[in-house]
């Protein structure tokens, strides 16, 4: 997937790598734009879809994620070391640190969005949220991260939050959740606040990205 078009997850993950790292991740995009160019494939479909769908599932009663996660592992072993961990993750979050109540839950209004930054030509998408609504009407909307590495830290969580409250203005903002899936830790704007510079911090570190990957390409060329 494209910088200028790319999931709020990803990018985050991308964001916040080290140096590195970082520059792996920017010449992976690099080769993949330089497939599509000449009518190729790129690598394939979201890697955490399957397992997302099945959390879901498991928070409506539709199934049991233990029991999902084996069955995903039995059909592609290359599910085998990330998907127990997400797994594990998500549910220690659902079953020990989660505080809703009032049984049972339903799906939520659904809740997409694509947020343009100007001035960058860029665009971060943003879908796959898990919607809730409890026994008295309550909605919580969770939007996840999956990535081992990094971890998802405070800064980060921050300026995705805001980005996520920016982009579904008919959502309330108290009742947004960032999940890191992995860890089962979830972020919301209560337990970390937005500092009103959120817009510049993440177009300055979107900004450096882009150039970054510019320059790879032009050393490439």
């Amino acid at each position: 997937m494209a910088l200028e078009r790319i999931h709020l997850r990803k990018l985050l993950k991308i964001l916040f790598l080290p140096s590195n790292r970082q520059r792996s991740e920017i010449r992976k995009d690099i080769r993949e734009d330089r497939i599509r160019a000449v009518g190729g494939e790129s690598s394939g479909g979201d890697f955490y879809v399957p397992f997302w769908a099945d959390a879901k599932n498991h928070v409506f009663g539709i199934g049991d994620l233990r029991l999902m996660v084996d069955q995903r592992i039995a059909g592609n072993s290359k599910r085998r070391n990330l998907y127990p961990r997400l797994r594990d993750g998500f549910l220690l979050w659902w079953n020990e640190r989660r505080r809703w109540t009032n049984k049972p839950f339903q799906p939520g209004q659904s809740a997409k969005a694509r947020f343009q930054f100007s001035g960058l030509d860029a665009t971060v998408k943003i879908d796959n949220i898990l919607s809730v609504r409890d026994g008295e009407g309550i909605e919580r909307l969770v939007y996840p991260y999956f990535a081992p590495e990094p971890v998802l830290s405070e800064q980060a969580a921050r300026l995705g939050l805001w980005l996520l409250a920016i982009a579904l203005p008919s959502m309330s903002p108290n009742a947004i959740r960032i999940l890191d899936v992995i860890r089962g830790r979830t972020f919301s704007l209560d337990r970390t606040p937005l500092r009103g510079d959120e817009e510049e911090e993440f177009r300055r570190l979107y900004a450096d990205l882009l150039h970054r990957r510019d320059e790879l390409r032009d050393e490439d060329d």
